[in-house]
């Protein structure tokens, strides 16, 4: 009640005609599309999605803040799918729904996007609600916009897709996903206009002039080609992801619920599914944490392993420091700071996930766990603290184990088979112009000082003495797998002297005041290619000789 919810019933349809048009095109984006009706002013009836939750209940699960840290969606992703498919599986559902989100909600100018109006399933599957406010009509605070981001994809979502904080080869994915499903709603642009045209005149506030389609137009560029939108749905996708002023207003958001909503709740662990106590899991008699072990997935770094002794029985438990800095954290909360023993000190000089900053800290926290259980009764016979020593489904699996890491995890390491990495291109000639998009890179080389380097593409169409077919690209920052998506031409080329051209394509490392560091490159005889089609695939990146696809 208080809705009117025929503009909700508007927007769903529209995004159901879009899945429609991806299904048909062999393209499911794993919509989560519910059903919505209007039965009278201001009243109505929406479907209930089990199992999601929003954003910002997961998000605040890593306190108020959380809203500006990059691992609360990945980690509440692995505490639902605690085994390795499971989670893979729900990562998957997340990429392509996440897409199928960008774009739906870019093309309809969507706007209000806050944490509690996107939610999240324990399949991985993200969608929106609350469609109060669309096509391009965001809310003001004084004379600023309240969505200043082209739509909602901030850095937690890039870290579910990365599998880590750095680019990996399925952002990539990502990125051809949302171009895709992009350019297949392009090619029905005027079924769009024809529908919301229909609705002018049905009372609807925001689809009132034909202004209002002119959004709907500007947003899908008819008048592009299919290479200049990917292009232009690529510089979107980045400029969302750089967008401090989202996590701004999620965090805004935050705090505003905290004041209507009170903090009655007691405070639960992100990592946990549900809550345990004395009296379900047995009374804990000694803890001793045994040993640290590395890592690999969902990232790299240390985990410890706890021994749990309680009347007659014995667990093993694994844990990560912040996850004990999380259980402190929320200790914090519930106790004041005189009946809880000091935590260790998160900050280190040198490397924060070395060896010997390992070593140190289970000596530490060792001394930590140990005050905690020999704590007053009320602290040590607490809900968090037998929630945190509880086995979750990811202890009963690595128990007694060492993770190694696997050789085609993308997320860290780089396929050391493939020299210097591989660059994707799109090749086409038409009118007398050579069209080269470089698309993608995947694992480049680290520099020598082990840092990630700063690459961008080169290319020359040989022979050139004079040098005048230079062609370069935008610097991609501190990444091993970088994303471009952008044309290179070179015009009044005609057919004949084509084929007696190859293409140099180098990729170097800016370096500021000191030469560029060559990272790869590649020579393509174009008459090696069948040009009459655009030609698309990887090239193998390494010294001077002839790539293959």
């Amino acid at each position: 009640c208080g809705d009117d919810l025929r503009q909700d019933m508007l927007t769903l349809q529209m995004i159901r005609i879009m899945n429609k048009i991806w299904v048909q095109e062999g393209l499911d984006m794993r919509m989560v599309i519910f059903r919505c009706f209007s039965t009278g002013r201001g009243r109505g009836m929406v479907e209930m999605i089990p199992n999601a939750e929003t954003l910002r209940k997961i998000q605040v699960e890593h306190g108020v803040t959380g809203s500006f840290k990059d691992r609360p969606l990945a980690d509440w992703l692995q505490k639902h799918n605690p085994k390795e498919d499971e989670y893979e599986k729900a990562v998957e559902n997340f990429i392509y729904s996440c897409a199928g989100c960008c774009v739906a909600t870019y093309v309809l100018g969507i706007c209000d996007r806050h944490n509690d109006n996107i939610m999240l399933k324990t399949t991985g599957h993200m969608f929106h609600i609350d469609f109060g406010r669309f096509l391009g009509h965001a809310q003001m605070f004084g004379n600023i916009k309240r969505d200043r981001a082209p739509f909602v994809f901030t850095s937690d979502m890039a870290y579910v897709i990365n599998g880590g904080d750095k680019p990996s080869s399925r952002f990539h994915d990502f990125v051809d996903l949302c171009c895709q499903a992009y350019n297949l709603i392009r090619k029905h642009t005027h079924l769009f206009l024809n529908l919301l045209g229909l609705m002018l005149s049905c009372g609807i506030p925001e689809l009132s002039d034909l202004e209002d389609l002119k959004y709907v137009y500007d947003a899908l560029r008819p008048q592009d080609s299919d290479a200049d939108a990917t292009t232009y749905f690529t510089r979107l996708i980045e400029s969302s992801l750089g967008s401090v002023a989202t996590k701004l207003n999620f965090f805004i958001h935050n705090l505003a619920q905290m004041k209507f909503t009170g903090s009655e709740a007691r405070p639960t662990l992100s990592f946990a599914p549900r809550t345990h106590t004395l009296k379900t899991s047995g009374r804990i008699r000694d803890v001793f944490l045994c040993r640290h072990e590395r890592v690999f997935n969902p990232s790299k770094g240390y985990t410890y392993v706890v021994k749990v002794q309680r009347d007659n029985e014995v667990t093993f438990v694994q844990r990560t420091f912040e996850e004990f800095q999380e259980l402190h954290n929320k200790l914090r909360l519930l106790f004041p700071s005189s009946l809880l023993p000091s935590f260790p000190s998160r900050f280190v000089i040198g490397r924060s996930r070395g060896e010997a900053v390992a070593e140190r800290r289970k000596e530490e926290l060792n001394g930590y766990i140990w005050h905690l259980i020999h704590a007053a009764p009320e602290v040590a016979e607490c809900d968090l603290i037998y929630t945190f020593f509880h086995p979750l489904p990811r202890d009963e699996k690595t128990a007694g184990t060492n993770p190694t890491p696997k050789a085609t995890d993308a997320t860290w390491a780089r396929s050391l088979g493939k020299v210097g990495g591989e660059v994707k291109l799109s090749i086409s000639y038409k009118n007398n112009k050579l069209f080269i998009m470089v698309m993608h890179i995947r694992g480049l080389p680290l520099l020598q000082d082990g840092n990630d380097p700063d690459p961008y593409v080169k290319t020359y169409l040989l022979p050139d003495p004079q040098k005048t077919t230079k062609r370069k690209t935008k610097v991609a920052r501190k990444t091993c797998n970088p994303t471009y998506n952008e044309m290179l031409v070179y015009d009044g080329i005609p057919r004949g002297d084509l084929e007696q051209r190859e293409l140099r394509l180098s990729v170097l490392s800016e370096e500021g005041f000191w030469e560029n560091i060559l990272l790869g490159e590649v020579g393509i005889r174009l008459r090696d290619l069948d040009l009459a089609q655009e030609k698309m695939g990887w090239f193998a990146l390494g010294s001077r000789g002839h790539g293959t696809l």
